[in-house]
């Protein structure tokens, strides 16, 4: 091959790299980004005095004597709408029997939305719910609850070719006439003084513990508990894993038997996640009873056996990738089999175990299926380290699905649920960035 061709050749391959590469990063902004953004949005956003009040009833947060301040400019604020509400329905009382029962409907309906934005009235009775104790407790929420308040939704079925379009009618026309009409534009002027945004900076919001469904604080028992399954993962599958290599790699020789062992391996590295789940409620909760029922340590070996054959796989590669040199002039000077694997082979061949497991850890941690059986549950406290051996756990994975799917109020918590994701990719990438660090030490120490 000419000199000239194969350095176009070579450019050809560099240039297609390069675009490989730029791809892969613009795929990576596009997916990554939003989550990015929103799940920052759990962290950094305008608070209420709903919710500055709330820090400091729920976890003696913030000064006592501002917020109170802030209460009484906020209650003020208020405190018309509760009076042109009362009088309202004490006028309601002389009016007859049609026009009553028209406005009681229209009046109810409009105190849920009112109560929805602003929180219960001073007089009313004490709430079972923690959410129907307090207004909305973020700037954003606020505006939604406004148009709700401002606006009723309704639907055109007019056109019997299409199917109905949705509009708002502005509820104020409703009560037309009446002492209430005047409230309306009243809340949307004073709003900003009614809840009293500011910029704040939750960063408890990692460390909290949840309220009501996680509607209020924050979400520390879920990375707990993802922490605590993917470390007891790799505590079991890491020395099985190297082990079953070292066997694999070192001492079985090649017969039908071995190929039929990986035949085996790599079979179950294609098994889908919920066989594995299925199999943890089975094996190790109904026959092994490891715990009585879900628990971090079920979860963590149905865990373990998922990411097995990953291990084993990587680590019987790096060790067929050692040298053969190396391990004659340990043997030469005297060094026995398997002194020789552990003190010249396993360290050389590090950095190549330690990719396979890496890549396990990101794949444990962000399972959902094996946990669902095993260890997950949606709301929980989050465990101690002894605790882990008998009791479920909240998981990241887990909840992010049950919040976005299965909660009874998916748009109230959106917030929530994009801070999830973001702390699971976070921790996902903290614990490969620590594996990739070691193995970069390592590499260097071989170096020289």
């Amino acid at each position: 091959m000419r000199l000239q061709t194969r350095k176009i050749i070579d450019k050809a391959f560099l240039a297609s790299a390069v675009v490989a590469v730029i791809l892969m990063i613009s795929a990576l902004i596009v997916l990554l980004g939003p989550i990015l953004i929103k799940g920052v949005g759990a962290v950094f956003f305008e608070g209420t005095i709903e919710h500055r009040r709330l820090m400091l009833e729920m976890f003696e947060r913030g000064s006592a004597i501002e917020i109170e301040r802030e209460k009484q400019i906020a209650y003020e604020a208020k405190k018309p709408v509760y009076d042109a509400i009362k009088n309202f329905e004490k006028q309601l009382e002389s009016m007859d029997y049609y026009t009553r029962m028209k406005y009681k409907k229209l009046l109810k309906d409009l105190n849920k939305a009112i109560c929805s934005l602003l929180g219960p009235f001073p007089d009313a009775e004490k709430r079972l719910l923690m959410r129907d104790q307090y207004g909305q407790t973020r700037w954003d929420r606020v505006k939604v609850k406004l148009h709700n308040v401002l606006f009723i939704e309704k639907w055109d079925y007019s056109d019997p070719t299409r199917s109905g379009i949705r509009y708002f009618e502005p509820r104020q026309k409703e009560f037309a006439g009446t002492p209430i009409e005047e409230i309306f534009p009243y809340i949307e002027k004073n709003i900003e003084r009614m809840f009293l945004p500011k910029k704040t900076f939750y960063w408890q919001f990692f460390i909290d513990k949840s309220f009501d469904s996680h509607f209020f604080g924050g979400i520390w028992a879920e990375i707990a508990g993802t922490f605590y399954l993917t470390v007891g993962a790799m505590l079991f599958a890491v020395p099985f894993g190297i082990i079953a290599a070292i066997y694999l790699a070192e001492y079985a020789r090649e017969s039908r038997f071995l190929s039929f062992l990986r035949v085996c391996i790599s079979t179950l590295a294609g098994v889908p996640s919920i066989i594995f789940g299925l199999f943890g409620l089975a094996f190790f909760i109904n026959t092994l009873h490891v715990s009585h029922s879900k628990s971090v340590l079920a979860g963590s070996l149905t865990l373990s056996l998922m990411v097995l054959p990953t291990i084993i796989r990587a680590s019987e590669e790096a060790i067929k990738a050692v040298p053969h040199t190396y391990k004659e002039a340990a043997l030469s000077l005297g060094a026995g089999r398997w002194n020789t694997i552990v003190t010249v082979v396993l360290p050389v061949a590090l950095p190549g175990i330690l990719t396979g497991i890496v890549i396990s850890m990101g794949r444990a941690a962000g399972e959902t299926a094996p946990i669902i059986f095993t260890a997950a549950v949606s709301v929980g406290k989050a465990l101690k380290f002894y605790e882990v051996f008998t009791h479920p756990t909240p998981a990241l994975s887990w909840n992010i699905y049950n919040l976005a799917t299965e909660h009874e109020a998916v748009d109230e918590i959106r917030h929530v649920q994009y801070g999830l994701v973001f702390a699971l990719v976070a921790l996902v990438l903290l614990l490969n960035m620590a594996g990739i660090i070691l193995r970069a030490r390592f590499s260097k120490k071989l170096k020289g």
